[in-house]
């Protein structure tokens, strides 16, 4: 799962219970999986880039780029689509070469390659909807979302959503990460063994599924993950009909009472976060609840009744001299105090995991390759096989090298002219450092599944926001740093969990590094155009208490003013909170980390706890049902659980994000719901009806 700021997935994990092991055991019951495929011929790399793994993937790529980006306007919290993409993949072409070799048309086979590629190329189209920035610092730059903070408003520190420039930006930022961490690919995947769980995890997957155990398990959860998929489309649609008006439907639902409602608790009937919920780990829905209660619960409250005191009276709701400064600033004390403490972390298990390998003698020269590689008579079979296929088909490291400073200097040429405040020397200064940070995310990441991607797009908004200073625009250069430097790294991390994927999977570096190209071009289109959609179709988009409040989006924009005019922004007794929220991050933090594992599973994390500071609880309601559907059914049967929970809840995420599609075009085409379902309390209803009776 991505959560917004952290982690780049967060995975499902065998919780002790054997459940997980069960289903690996089902689905491939020998101790050697290459063994399993010793008789099938790996295709060169040419044959594993075909056509229908391409239009399979653009097909995927659209769909989970609407659910991507519906989070992203959402909540911020993003599941890991890795499961469904490869589930999808397996179904859609599989299919395909069912009824052609039914009707003798058959010439290529379906191989876990193709299925590799086809995964690779899907998730990095809808990767460029996260990093691209949609519902964070891109968004953030717009008048829209100027106007809500009233600080920082003017035309030099704005700029409005086109599709042109938006394309122009993506495709001149994506592509540096990939080349970045080409020359290193080896030293990632090959001498060092990193883990890269997420890049494991869905290897096992991809060879479970081309087995004959594992495609027959591989057609049930397809089945399942239709099934569940047709009913969150068709509750989409039904609910469609009841939001004729504001505050209309299921979705404001006062589940608790209005009291609860008004302080954003209740359940609003989304199938996405309940999807959400069962995929990602309880810990991280509990974090999310506790942090609900805590703010909305408790701190809020208590604030607005310091109302004329700390802050003045008469200010508008969304004003940051107001009780939103609380909301937003101490939600952001507690992301950077999180941000803080787990890039020390990381750097530190960076640091220490190099020294370690640059101090054991390791390698030696291998004569079939010529490249430096493990004794491979030390290796097990499997690893033998994997090595000498991902060292046959190389990358020349002098095509990256090259490709990095042109498309470098294109871009400290370009970017000026879409970003008149971002001078070309701030762009000079993130492409010297970028390389090196982008390796520290890679490797931090194959270490700890934690990609640190929008901590160091939040360090270049304070960076290069404070160098260009608030008079001359620093603002909206810090937000446009912050996209250069995020998709930098994120992609890094990325595609180095790609590698993993194909060095398990006997796929080639080459066909990852391809499929990796063309689905991040693919996603420098379609997830401008997806945005574009949103845009225009919903007039109420980035509006705090909206279907699609994008709340990421005024965060990062308050950060960039944060970094450019300093404390002064925020009322009374703001900072003071901000510092014992930001301390409590690291504390808490720290806590985990001293007491183990079996004791840290029962304490917040602060990341999760500070999403709802901001946007509320309502979210967490449905991501904890998520967790309890998930739970009972664990207790029911562990095997059916571990096996299809992931496929109900891909289907649940999916269904529900298709839908914003026709819902897109409805509005766009100027089709209103015809009913309006709204809730009041039994006084308010008396008075509506004698207004309506006289």
């Amino acid at each position: 799962m991505v959560m917004e700021q952290s982690s780049s997935s967060i995975r499902e994990e065998d919780d002790g219970s054997g459940s997980g092991r069960k289903m690996k055991t089902e689905m491939m019951d020998v101790d050697s999986i290459e063994r399993i495929f010793e008789s099938k011929k790996v295709p060169p790399w040419q044959k594993q880039l075909t056509l229908r793994a391409f239009v399979v993937s653009f097909i995927l790529g659209i769909m989970f780029t609407f659910i991507v980006m519906k989070l992203n306007l959402t909540t911020g919290i993003i599941p890991s689509l890795n499961v469904s993409a490869g589930l999808l993949g397996f179904f859609f072409v599989k299919t395909w070469t069912k009824f052609l070799g039914k009707s003798g048309l058959l010439k290529q086979p379906f191989t876990r390659q193709e299925n590799t590629v086809i995964q690779t190329c899907v998730v990095a189209t809808s990767g460029i909807a996260f990093s691209g920035g949609f519902g964070s610092y891109l968004f953030g730059m717009s008048e829209k979302i100027a106007k809500q903070s009233n600080e920082a408003n003017l035309a030099q520190n704005t700029k409005n959503p086109s599709l042109g420039w938006m394309i122009t930006f993506l495709f001149i930022v994506s592509f540096l990460g990939l080349l970045s961490v080409v020359p290193l690919r080896k030293i990632m995947i090959i001498d060092f063994k990193l883990i890269y769980p997420s890049g494991t995890a869905t290897a096992h997957l991809i060879n479970s599924f081309h087995t004959p155990q594992g495609a027959k398990l591989a057609k049930k959860q397809v089945r399942s993950l239709g099934k569940f998929f047709s009913f969150s489309f068709l509750w989409g649609f039904f609910q469609w009909f009841f939001t004729g008006g504001d505050d209309c439907g299921f979705t404001n639902f006062p589940t608790f009472g209005l009291k609860a409602y008004e302080n954003k608790f209740y359940f609003d009937f989304s199938a996405t976060y309940v999807g959400v919920g069962m995929i990602c780990p309880y810990l991280i829905n509990v974090s999310l609840l506790v942090g609900s209660i805590l703010s909305w619960g408790v701190m809020w409250p208590l604030i607005s009744e310091k109302k004329g005191d700390w802050y003045p009276a008469d200010l508008e709701s969304t004003s940051l001299h107001g009780l939103q400064g609380y909301r937003v600033f101490i939600g952001i004390a507690m992301i950077l105090g999180d941000g803080l403490y787990n890039f020390i972390k990381v750097l530190r298990h960076t640091l220490f995991g190099l020294y370690y390998q640059f101090t054991q003698d390791k390698t030696k020269s291998d004569p079939v390759t010529g490249n430096s590689s493990p004794d491979l008579p030390s290796l097990s079979y499997d690893d033998q096989k994997r090595t000498r296929v991902f060292l046959k088909d190389q990358i020349p490291t002098w095509i990256a090298i090259v490709g990095y400073l042109t498309i470098a200097i294109l871009s400290i040429v370009t970017l000026p002219h879409i970003f008149h405040q971002l001078e070309w020397y701030y762009i000079a200064a993130i492409y010297v450092f970028a390389p090196a940070l982008a390796f520290c995310n890679a490797y931090g990441c194959g270490l700890t599944d934690w990609s640190l991607a929008s901590t160091y797009g939040k360090l270049a908004i304070f960076v290069i926001g404070a160098w260009a200073g608030g008079a001359n625009g620093g603002v909206l250069a810090g937000l446009a740093a912050c996209g250069v430097m995020m998709n930098i790294v994120s992609v890094a991390s990325d595609l180095t969990q790609d590698f993993k994927t194909g060095y398990m999977t006997l796929s080639s570096p080459r066909s990852m590094f391809v499929s990796q190209v063309i689905g991040t071009a693919m996603g420098c289109v379609i997830s401008p155009c997806v945005f574009w959609l949103f845009y225009n179709a919903f007039d109420d988009l980035g509006i705090p208490g909206t279907e699609y409040p994008a709340p990421y989006a005024s965060i990062y924009r308050n950060m960039a003013i944060l970094g450019t005019e300093g404390f002064s922004t925020l009322p009374d007794k703001c900072l003071t909170l901000c510092y014992i929220f930001f301390g409590l991050a690291i504390a808490v933090n720290g806590v985990r980390d001293l007491v183990g594992k079996n004791v840290a599973r029962f304490i917040p994390i602060p990341m999760a706890m500070a999403i709802p500071f901001y946007i509320g609880g309502y979210f967490t309601i449905d991501m904890c049902v998520g967790s309890l559907i998930l739970f009972v059914w664990t207790k029911i049967n562990k095997g059916k659980a571990a096996a299809f929970g992931p496929a109900v809840a891909s289907g649940l995420i999916c269904g529900d994000g298709i839908w914003t599609l026709p819902s897109s075009v409805l509005a766009l085409a100027g089709v209103k719901p015809p009913i309006c379902m709204k809730f009041l309390s039994r006084s308010s209803n008396v008075r509506v009806d004698k207004f309506l009776g006289s």
